[in-house]
């Protein structure tokens, strides 16, 4: 079971940690800074350094599944292609620091807190959402158009209001009374544990409240610039925003 540090403070960029499995499809630590991918947001990449300094390039981060394909807690690094004399190196025991890589994971915040904002305008459900470094997508599930501006205008206006975001938690009976907290119709929230994680943004004046296990910015504002740059039909009940970061 890897200890997931990102969950409680999204800005760590580095930690120590310890290899407690190499395989085929990468390493898994006893803790870790970076964010497999789930809930449509990419994983993580960066590098793990050993004691020595031999650094292994990370090009991705997973869940681990058993031998039945089911997930586990662990997660795995994936290492890049060419890296095999490094990987060589890592043995189970053997200490590492983790360091993802930061600007690419802060895109990710920015972007994730970005469609948050897309769901207090558009509140609809959603059923279906990627997260990338490069640009983010949610797809509503309704028929009425549409307008790229206006969208465009109301994130500007909620960026600008310099919204706080925090990270929080309710009970699985509390979300079971509140089933509109959920606005994904394609993924449901973890239940069993007894708490299901859940990110705010707003104070006062709410702004959204939904169960999430992704990464996020601390406040609206430190999001920038986002604008809607594309606004698809998928189909007869689908509309496709996509969104990107003016810088």
């Amino acid at each position: 079971m890897t200890q997931d540090l990102f969950r409680q403070d999204a800005y760590l960029q580095h930690c120590g940690a310890t290899i407690t499995a190499v395989s085929e499809h990468g390493i898994v630590l006893d803790r870790s800074v970076f964010y497999p991918l789930g809930g449509g947001q990419a994983g993580d990449a960066g590098e793990l350094r050993l004691a020595d300094g031999t650094a292994i390039t990370i090009a991705d981060t997973r869940k681990g599944k058993d031998a039945e394909g089911r997930p586990t807690a662990d997660i795995v690094h994936v290492p890049a292609p060419d890296q095999e004399a490094a990987l060589a190196k890592a043995t189970v025991g053997s200490a590492v620091t983790a360091h993802i890589d930061w600007a690419r994971r802060h895109r990710l915040m920015r972007f994730h807190t970005s469609t948050h904002l897309l769901c207090h305008l558009v509140p609809v459900p959603v059923n279906g959402c990627s997260i990338t470094p490069d640009a983010a997508r949610l797809d509503f599930h309704m028929t009425d158009p549409l307008d790229k501006d206006a969208l465009t205008a109301g994130l500007a206006a909620l960026v600008a209001a310099a919204h706080p975001v925090t990270i929080g938690a309710i009970t699985d009976e509390e979300l079971d009374a509140n089933p509109a907290l959920v606005k994904s119709m394609s993924v449901s929230p973890p239940r069993g544990s007894g708490s299901v994680r859940t990110v705010r943004i707003g104070h006062t004046d709410l702004i959204d409240l939904q169960p999430c296990g992704g990464t996020h910015v601390a406040n609206t504002a430190e999001i920038g610039r986002v604008v809607v740059t594309k606004i698809e039909k998928k189909s007869a009940t689908t509309r496709r925003v996509v969104i990107g970061l003016a810088d």
